[in-house]
């Protein structure tokens, strides 16, 4: 029986089929290839006559995440704010990278509109080429927007802590009722409320998936995304591809760079290529053979399918 994991707790793995919702264990042989199911995964199921499930083999993955740890997903919500905590655009061009690197699409979702639209940070986002809703959690504004984007995809909500991940899900699917932080005036940020990943299915064929907070997306330890794809995930860059001067161009420093010409010129905000400037540095810190591969496009037949 096929179905997809919605849920890991504990050794557990919850599958959702079409006849239901199976509790599942891994099969031992997943654990001899160091695979793990994860959440997202497109799997095989078996049930003994108790209605104990094993997962037997998990299917081709189209993208892998390792933190945190999510399989298949189609867009990632970088949920923002304006105001406390006031998101740093450097950590939203961290993770709109990494998720262009993994082929992930990605949604630039500015919350608590009520307080603060964030129209600066929304137009960055929108000159480079992103969906961007403003949203409320608070009044329920921009919801249905962002519901409909969603349909039929599966999306990863992340986000530094306190910007109202889980308020959003729970206007998205009020029975949720996710538990809300506080968020610390004096630190600007939220006390972390969600303990595992975890897929929601929606009445218009989308899954969310909500995911611990900023620190638990570790991104700062994440290897980089290599220098050499860092241009092909901002998307403001790719209508200047092939017009600078050298055909080896970084679009860091050297001279007649269509890129640095658009910086200059407004076309491409400059926080975005200060941004870059800055991803190339790690990249270029970074020896190919420390790489983890963080993420992937599909595992190989050793670690997407059972032999």
């Amino acid at each position: 029986m096929e179905g997809k994991i919605i849920k890991a707790v504990s050794g557990f793995y919850y599958v959702e089929t079409a006849e239901g919702t199976v509790a599942c264990r891994a099969r031992g042989r997943f654990r001899l290839d160091k695979v793990s199911p994860l959440v997202g995964d497109r799997v095989d199921i078996s049930i003994d006559s108790t209605g104990n499930g094993t997962v037997r083999e998990i299917f081709p993955r189209k993208s892998v995440f390792v933190r945190p740890p999510v399989a298949n997903i189609d867009t990632l919500v970088m949920v923002a704010s304006a105001v406390i905590p006031v998101t740093d655009p450097f950590l939203i061009d961290q993770i709109t990278a990494i998720a262009g690197a993994a082929g992930c699409d990605t949604i630039v979702c500015i919350n608590k509109c009520d307080q603060n639209a964030g129209e600066e940070l929304a137009a960055v986002y929108q000159k480079a080429g992103f969906p961007v809703l403003s949203v409320s959690a608070e009044t329920g504004a921009g919801i249905q927007e962002l519901k409909a984007l969603l349909a039929g995809k599966v999306c990863a909500f992340t986000g530094n802590s306190g910007v109202g991940k889980s308020s959003i899900l729970n206007r998205l699917k009020p029975e949720l009722k996710l538990p809300v932080g506080d968020v610390s005036e004096k630190l600007g940020r939220g006390r972390h409320t969600t303990r595992h990943v975890e897929l929601f299915s929606l009445d218009n064929g989308g899954y969310i998936a909500d995911t611990p907070g900023f620190s638990s997306f570790d991104i700062d330890e994440m290897e980089p995304v290599p220098k050499d794809r860092l241009p092909e995930v901002f998307p403001e860059f790719l209508a200047y591809m092939g017009q600078c001067r050298f055909r080896d161009c970084s679009h860091t420093k050297e001279a007649g760079c269509r890129v640095r010409q658009a910086v200059e010129d407004g076309d491409i905000p400059l926080s975005r290529h200060l941004s870059y400037l800055r991803l190339y540095e790690q990249a270029q810190a970074n020896k190919e053979w420390q790489a983890k591969d963080y993420v992937k496009y599909s595992e190989n037949k050793k670690n997407s399918k059972q032999r």
